[in-house]
């Protein structure tokens, strides 16, 4: 809680469409470490929006005012990616820290542009890869980290060949599977203008989860392999230089009427599964839970609905947000309590890392290690070919 020695870190949020009224102007406001002082946006409906919804009063169509501005200690970056440099460089100038909106850049030397401003100026950055920050993905990722680093082998494991079994070099090496369900019907149009995301969702979206891979296997990528049938669907696998693989396989002719994202990792004989962020499974992990369910956030309009939470709470609250929403001719009603991923704690834990009094949260090296995978994707789609890192 905020001190008379401890007061809230002072943000300014620079670009205040969809995303941050959604996510990022709300958590600000009922941050306990963060406070929202000031809004800039080149349109003005947005920024009386801001004013009557949050308070804001330190109100700006300009970033350089709103970066000068000495109330402003740091930065929420949610502009669209073409004014991503620009904005970090000013902020970088200032020494205050930015928290950008992924993706952190739409071509590659705008990336290795804004990593070195970072780098020569020190400030603080997090990529907002929020997923990291979800407590279902924290909660796998110490389960399957402890799990790689001190194996225990579960009693009832088979054994069939005993000693006699083989000695192979990629015993024990793990393996990460991501499956993504979309509806592209819900996609925003900016997302089919070259000019805007020349890459599409290879790069706008593919992001969060070449980080997830990254950061579970805690290993370099080294070549990556992509197929895609256009914007819609496409699989990427990835090989690590020690040995592990991710495969990201992604439909966007889904439906939201099942979970979007789904996660399971094998390795040293155990296996960590995340079911969009509501549910944590194991199994052959000696000491681990059996299953944990997460709370949802956001409004619940049907809390007698899915009490038992979890994959099949969630289950049983979507399709009656969905009858709602057919019931009301309102497509929106749809969208009601949701699993929590992370963007509010992502801001938070920000808070922790300038002050110097927790880890970094998801820096510029982390991002752009990502992002690489995602450039090399693109070109192994393009090319037909496997890709190595060092080619992007």
């Amino acid at each position: 809680m905020p001190t008379a020695s401890r007061p809230r870190m002072r943000f300014a949020v620079i670009g205040c469409g969809m995303l941050a009224q959604a996510q990022h102007l709300p958590n600000l406001s009922r941050s306990h470490k963060a406070e929202l002082v000031a809004c800039c946006d080149l349109d003005r409906a947005s920024l009386d929006h801001c004013a009557r919804t949050w308070g804001v009063t330190r109100l700006s169509q300009d970033y350089h005012q709103t970066i000068a501005d000495p109330d402003v200690e740091a930065i929420c970056l949610a502009t669209t990616e073409r004014l991503r440099l620009p904005v970090i460089a000013a902020a970088a100038a200032a020494g205050k820290p930015v928290y950008v909106e992924k993706p952190l850049a739409r071509e590659l030397d705008e990336m290795y542009a804004i990593q070195k401003q970072v780098h020569a100026s020190g400030i603080p950055l997090c990529v907002g890869f929020n997923r990291r920050n979800s407590p279902a993905m924290i909660a796998a990722h110490r389960i399957f980290r402890q799990h790689m680093e001190q194996p225990k082998s579960c009693a009832w494991r088979f054994d069939r060949e005993g000693s006699g079994r083989p000695r192979l070099a990629e015993d024990g090496t793990a393996v990460m599977s991501v499956r993504i369900n979309d509806d592209w019907y819900s996609w925003k149009g900016w997302v089919f203008d070259k000019e805007h995301a020349p890459h599409g969702p290879m790069v706008f979206e593919m992001g969060h989860f070449t980080d997830l891979c990254n950061w579970f296997l805690q290993a370099e990528p080294e070549e990556v392999v992509a197929a895609e049938t256009g914007m819609l669907n496409h699989a990427v696998t990835i090989r690590y230089r020690t040995g592990e693989i991710a495969t990201i396989t992604t439909g966007s002719n889904g439906s939201f009427g099942y979970p979007k994202e789904l996660y399971e990792l094998m390795g040293q004989g155990g296996v960590v599964v995340i079911d969009h962020m509501l549910e944590l499974r194991t199994a052959g992990i000696p000491g681990a839970p059996e299953q944990v369910v997460f709370p949802l956030v956001g409004a619940d309009r049907h809390p007698d609905v899915g009490s038992d939470l979890g994959l099949f709470g969630w289950l049983a609250k979507t399709r009656a947000a969905a009858a709602e929403a057919v019931a009301t001719g309102d497509p929106m009603r749809q969208f009601a309590a949701a699993p929590d991923k992370g963007h509010a704690a992502a801001l938070d834990r920000f808070v922790d890392e300038i002050r110097g009094e927790g880890p970094t949260v998801c820096g510029v090296d982390d991002a752009v290690r990502a992002m690489r995978v995602c450039f090399a994707a693109v070109r192994s789609a393009r090319e037909h070919r496997w890709v190595r890192l060092e080619e992007v």
